[in-house]
């Protein structure tokens, strides 16, 4: 796997597991995020799609615009990374719908481990809210990729001009 991949290929690994560590320590240790050691007896869920959505848009102004942006818009950022590296090391994740259903089940797992040890909250919008992360990184590889290309064939033309 590793050894028939490109240098770029290569560098979106060592950018990728990177970027797991620091995802897997935001979500389940960061004392910041309230995920230290603690284990509590009664566990919050939610499995009403968008109901906290709606919740931290509607009472944003009382649950404070630092919770409404770690909530909402954090679940979507800390994704966006998931969906644009996934198609760098993976040729099966060059489709949207692959790299949009791995951003779910991914997703999927990181709740279902929260729920297992109590730790955060499973919560069906953060599913939908990272699912979401995943396939706005997905665009941004296609917009650099576009660039890419475009800058590629220029220079190309570039070089036939000149011989």
């Amino acid at each position: 796997m590793i050894k028939n991949a490109t240098k770029r290929q290569k560098f979106g690994w060592v950018i990728f597991i990177i970027y797991l560590i620091f995802l897997a320590y935001f979500l389940f240790f960061s004392d910041y995020f309230g995920r230290g050691g603690h284990i509590r007896e009664e566990y919050a869920y939610n499995l009403i799609p968008l109901k906290e959505i709606k919740r931290f848009i509607v009472y944003r102004h009382v649950v404070g615009f630092k919770s409404f942006l770690l909530n909402v818009v954090g679940n979507i950022v800390c994704f966006m990374p998931f969906g644009f590296f996934l198609p760098v090391i993976s040729r099966r994740s060059r489709r949207f719908f692959n790299t949009t259903l791995l951003s779910f089940l991914f997703s999927l797992c990181i709740e279902t481990t929260q729920l297992i040890f109590k730790v955060g909250s499973f919560d069906v919008d953060d599913m939908i809210l990272n699912s979401l992360g995943g396939m706005i990184g997905y665009i941004f590889y296609k917009i650099v990729q576009h660039i890419r290309v475009r800058r590629m064939r220029r220079v190309k033309a570039e070089k036939s001009i000149l011989h």
